[in-house]
């Protein structure tokens, strides 16, 4: 199945005084001389204009009203959904006036998916602080995709964020808290349900029949029996036994100092990782400007290049788009194997 031959994708804004829409031009672009999937900007084409401008980036930008005209405009002009500013943006300076119109781009975007107008959504990166200030009331992304899950389409979603680049992936079991709180909020039931949906993610977003998965350890060298902290054995442990019983394939506790190495990562599928920096340092390493955060276990695709807004290099016209577009291709590849097995 060709890219073309599904619903075009949806791509969100994000901050627009960080460098979503910069990647958004980029990303048109790049469909002269790569295989980007058909989407479909939800933001303000002024503000689009504006940055294309200040960058040197030549794109034409179509305001459109109907979905239907998306794919046929993609190839000449880059369809947009306007969802106006209310401010002029600045670079690299976010404006809490804006902030409410990143989350309507949101829901706007998710209604089009509803009404199985789009394929999947994408994200641009949002400024959280200042989302929280206008009554944001989610840690993130991840955290606000699951519960429109139950608010819109009636399903409960236990859901996982995972990274992927070439030859990685990882999954955080802890996601955005502070390092202090991790090993008071790390459970065994928490570990399982995560194995459990990365597990059925990879397999039905990733053809993956039988998926390894590897868990780490969250204390250096595994614990040392005990002596370097107990929560393998009280914790871990308990959660790689019961997602074996479960019928997956799991080692683990691992050290996390040995999991990550080219010819461990030959043997596993995904790594579950205790909390974020464990998982995300050796993925950025690896490959910093191509990494994807998928959300498994929603109802619909979502994926969103892995990394923030950039306010440093906002309006400079040096940001690199490969996260974009591999997110724009690998939500379009599992829009692809979704399609093939059902919703």
């Amino acid at each position: 199945m060709a890219f073309s031959e599904l619903p075009p994708l949806v791509l969100t804004m994000g901050e627009p005084a960080g460098v979503g829409p910069e990647l958004a031009l980029k990303a048109w672009c790049a469909r002269q001389h790569e295989a980007v999937p058909p989407f479909v900007y939800v933001g303000d084409a002024t503000q689009l204009r504006a940055t294309a401008s200040q960058v040197n980036i030549d794109a034409a930008i179509h305001v459109v009203t109907e979905f239907s005209a998306v794919s046929e405009i993609f190839g000449k002009a880059m369809p947009v959904f306007q969802c106006a500013l209310p401010k002029p943006v600045r670079p690299g300076v976010p404006d809490m006036d804006n902030s409410a119109r990143v989350v309507e781009a949101i829901a706007q975007a998710l209604r089009l998916i509803r009404e199985d107008k789009a394929s999947g959504l994408v994200t641009n990166p949002i400024h959280k602080k200042s989302m929280w200030q206008v009554g944001f009331s989610f840690p993130g992304h991840t955290e606000y995709l699951a519960a429109a899950a139950q608010r819109i389409w009636g399903r409960p979603a236990k859901v996982a964020m995972m990274l992927v680049v070439p030859g990685l992936r990882v999954v955080p079991v802890t996601r955005h808290i502070p390092l202090k709180d991790v090993p008071r909020l790390l459970d065994t039931e928490t570990i399982v349900a995560t194995g459990l949906i990365v597990a059925r993610g990879l397999a039905k977003d990733f053809a993956i029949d039988n998926p390894r998965l590897a868990i780490a350890a969250l204390n250096p060298h595994g614990g040392e029996d005990g002596e370097l902290g107990d929560e393998e054995s009280r914790v871990i442990k308990p959660a790689v036994d019961a997602l074996r019983a479960e019928g997956i394939l799991v080692t683990g506790p691992t050290a996390a100092d040995t999991l990550f190495h080219e010819d461990s990562r030959q043997n596993v599928d995904a790594i579950l990782c205790m909390y974020h920096d464990q998982a995300l340092i050796p993925l950025k390493t690896l490959n910093f400007y191509e990494g994807v955060n998928v959300t498994l276990g929603l109802p619909f695709v979502r994926t969103s290049p892995d990394h923030g807004t950039a306010f440093d290099i906002a309006g400079q016209g040096t940001v690199k788009s490969g996260s974009l577009i591999s997110a724009l291709k690998m939500a379009a590849t599992i829009a692809q194997e979704r399609a093939k097995s059902g919703p």
